[in-house]
């Protein structure tokens, strides 16, 4: 499967997923006055919002090139990282300022079965679906499809003090539900975050990572009619890295020779997994 199909049906299982949580932890959530459920619940709000951005910004990183956009659509992805992780960080903030004011004026909590179950359901779908969306972002490098999958982790972690939560609520220990509200809310803020960071560094067009520029350099030293490199420059295209530089050949050689070296060099770095394209300038030395 590839990398846009396998995205397309995280997102719509996402979309799915959440939006069943959503209803059964809001129905619950209102009747057992629990300011977790209730702040469970709106997570899940913004987790089907994550997952039609999820959707939204595959569909366009799966764009082709075209005369507009010369290398494709692939940012796309991280805009709407991007777009997703500010999202998540509002929800923090949402969720940590309904908590403070529950800690001071406490709700009466009416016990439910049905609060358990919620938390159990709730743990069971999001574990499906973090397996599944991790799995896939780690087969295709896919920041969008990763950012939702810790999305989906986070949920169970959140959804677990959740039902902490009610069961001290079972024995009056009441505070626990507003301090697991405030817990959720930094554990939420942090992911978004860290989402957020990853997803500025590749538009602002941070340099590669160390091992694949390794993987690069050790391709251009088996040359040894290579005698020199400059202006090398690694530019993210999506997941992906547009890389140039200059190297220097013996002025001696025919303008075939040194042409046929930079060819093969391109070929060989283009088929690197990280590598999108490669343009290679020669100069005599």
């Amino acid at each position: 499967m590839n990398r846009y199909k396998s995205g397309k049906i995280a997102s719509i299982l996402g979309i799915l997923g959440n939006l069943f949580l959503l209803i059964i932890k809001g129905i619950v959530g209102m009747l057992t006055k629990s300011q977790a459920m209730i702040a469970d619940s709106i997570n899940s709000a913004s987790d089907i919002i994550s997952s039609i951005l999820t959707f939204i910004g595959n569909k366009v990183a799966s764009k082709p090139r075209d005369e507009d956009h010369h290398l494709g659509h692939g940012k796309a992805e991280y805009i709407y990282s991007m777009l997703i992780s500010v999202l998540i960080i509002l929800v923090a903030i949402t969720v940590f300022k309904d908590s403070i004011v529950s800690l001071f004026d406490p709700s009466n909590y009416n016990f439910s079965i049905w609060y358990i179950i919620v938390c159990i359901v709730t743990i069971l779908v999001k574990l499906g679906l973090f397996l599944y969306t991790n799995k896939v972002a780690k087969v295709h490098n896919n920041l969008l499809i990763l950012a939702n999958s810790k999305d989906h982790r986070n949920d169970m972690v959140v959804t677990f003090f959740t039902l902490l939560s009610g069961i001290c609520m079972c024995y009056s220990i009441s505070f626990v539900d507003s301090v697991v509200g405030i817990g959720i809310s930094i554990f939420i803020l942090i992911t978004g975050i860290k989402i957020f960071i990853a997803s500025y560094d590749v538009l602002m067009d941070k340099a590669m990572n160390e091992n694949t520029k390794k993987e690069v350099m050790d391709i251009i030293k088996k040359y040894k009619e290579v005698k020199k490199i400059q202006h090398f420059n690694a530019t993210p295209v999506g997941y992906l890295y547009q890389v140039s530089f200059t190297i220097f050949v013996d002025g001696n050689l025919s303008t075939f020779e040194s042409h046929d070296i930079a060819n093969k060099l391109e070929e060989e770095i283009s088929a690197l997994d990280d590598i999108y394209v490669t343009i290679i300038h020669v100069n005599p030395i």
